[in-house]
């Protein structure tokens, strides 16, 4: 070999690390490579086997919404429908209508988002976030904005808090609601109860229906002659707005109410923090007065003492009262919380997530009034599809202080899903999921045991795919 010969790229290497060209190509071929394929193949040819052993989870620029179904559970612990949005592609999308509200909120946005690409979330959002409202008149956009952020990730194969910009958090504090009795020491005890299975944040439900029937606790009883708190009949006591009820509380009255956190306080101790609903339906005065009351307990919060959209009532009551103030489990979209915020009329926000507007909206909400110093605590009422869009929420927005569960006491709640480590809940903590997308998958046959009766498993909906109309809110 002449001296002045370019060095192989072996140059200076051990001759025992040097493979011969022969058994390169063998052990090429053998491993899959089939570098012969690359020589001598078709291009097509050559592409084909030299990815087939790539793990292409999906193709998201190709992929196309191709359905959406539902399916309906009953006593979960409301009724709660569950939608699938299906693909090209073989992967689907779980999201959920909020508890109680009507599965055609979001049936009527299916033509609007067939054929589109469900990895275009915004874009989507925009153009069904028109059909949604406030409360549950929401439900059908959030519905889909979730089953879209569950495609996405699983088009991707990350979790949805990764597309969010990752997390804070490992594991979601919970708060557990808990159900009531006209007897102190029964409604202490069912709280107890809570921190006996680990939960270290509890919320009560209490309020003037408790003292109502007291010989001189209310005045102005006549307006609980038609319905309940949650009648939806026009002229009932749960129709009719907080401050037109003409409800008053007596001082017998407050004090008999204030028994309740007592002896709750007294069971529980102080270590737990403790937030308070559902007062009954009379105006900021009264708020005002209990509010007062309460306060050698400090509760965590007082939630919804009047409507969400008196800006001025909710200003009178937090700058009146020492107990922080909440509202926000009926608003939908980010503008109605700005509003709260900036008056400064609250001391902290709790968007519902399926009323809110999905998961980036919410998060949009605690990223405002994270800036301007408000913390944000979450209400929830339904199925582990709409509770893990919560975790993943949740996990991503650094200003969160505790996720509602409200469904302790079913047992078969956790069975809706599979695919994730159990329980679900530990300590009164959820870990957030490392699946793709929402993280889990639905348990069929325990979700076919409990449909609302005269439903069926994700029917067809052929003829929600052409219902169309010039959506455009300008010319």
């Amino acid at each position: 070999m002449p001296k002045n010969k370019p060095e192989t790229v072996t140059a200076g290497l051990p001759k025992n690390i040097i493979p011969p060209r022969r058994d390169f190509l063998q052990k090429a071929g053998l491993g899959g490579l089939g570098l012969g394929a690359f020589m001598f193949s078709p291009i097509e040819e050559t592409l084909a086997r030299s990815t087939e052993k790539v793990n292409r989870y999906s193709s998201p620029s190709d992929l196309r919404i191709t359905d959406l179904r539902i399916a309906e559970v009953a006593g979960a612990p409301m009724r709660c429908p569950i939608i699938r949005i299906d693909t090209n592609q073989g992967i689907y999308g779980l999201g959920e209508v909020r508890d109680g509200a009507s599965a055609r909120y979001a049936l009527v946005l299916k033509s609007r988002i067939l054929g589109e690409n469900p990895c275009q979330i915004e874009r989507l959002f925009k153009r069904i976030k028109l059909f949604g409202n406030h409360a549950r008149q929401a439900g059908g956009v959030c519905a889909i904005e979730m089953a879209l952020w569950d495609l996405a990730g699983k088009a991707y194969n990350v979790p949805i808090y990764q597309m969010l910009g990752g997390k804070y958090r490992d594991a979601i504090r919970l708060y557990s609601d808990t159900t009531q009795s006209n007897d102190p020491e029964v409604f202490a005890e069912r709280l107890k109860g809570r921190v006996d299975k680990g939960y270290t944040f509890l919320k009560m439900d209490f309020g003037v229906q408790m003292v109502r029937d007291n010989e001189g606790s209310v005045v102005n009883t006549k307006a609980f002659d038609k319905g309940n708190a949650w009648s939806s009949e026009y002229g009932s006591y749960g129709r009719t707005a907080h401050p037109f009820t003409g409800v008053q509380l007596t001082d017998k009255g407050i004090q008999e109410m204030v028994a309740y956190v007592a002896a709750v306080r007294n069971k529980v101790g102080y270590d737990i923090p403790l937030a308070a609903d559902h007062f009954g339906h009379f105006d900021y005065k009264e708020c005002i007065r209990l509010g007062e009351a309460l306060e050698p307990y400090r509760l965590a919060w007082l939630e919804d003492m009047v409507p969400w959209f008196y800006t001025e009532k909710w200003k009178q009551i937090t700058d009146a009262i020492k107990t922080p103030t909440l509202t926000g489990e009926d608003i939908f979209l980010k503008e109605e919380f700005i509003k709260l915020i900036d008056a400064r009329a609250i001391d902290m926000i709790q968007p519902d997530l399926a009323s809110s507007g999905g998961i980036l909206e919410t998060k949009k909400i605690g990223d405002y009034a994270e800036e301007r110093g408000i913390p944000m605590a979450m209400h929830f009422a339904g199925t582990p599809v709409s509770f893990m869009a919560n975790i993943h929420c949740a996990a991503a927005t650094e200003n969160f202080i505790s996720l509602e569960h409200h469904s302790v006491d079913i047992p078969w709640w956790e069975e809706m899903v599979k695919n994730i480590p159990k329980p679900l809940v530990v300590d009164g903590f959820a870990n957030v999921p490392e699946g793709p997308g929402l993280g889990v998958e639905l348990n069929e046959d325990v979700i076919k045991e409990h449909l609302v009766e005269g439903t069926e498993y994700f029917a067809p909906t052929e003829e929600w795919n052409t219902d169309r109309s010039n959506d455009r809110w300008w010319s």
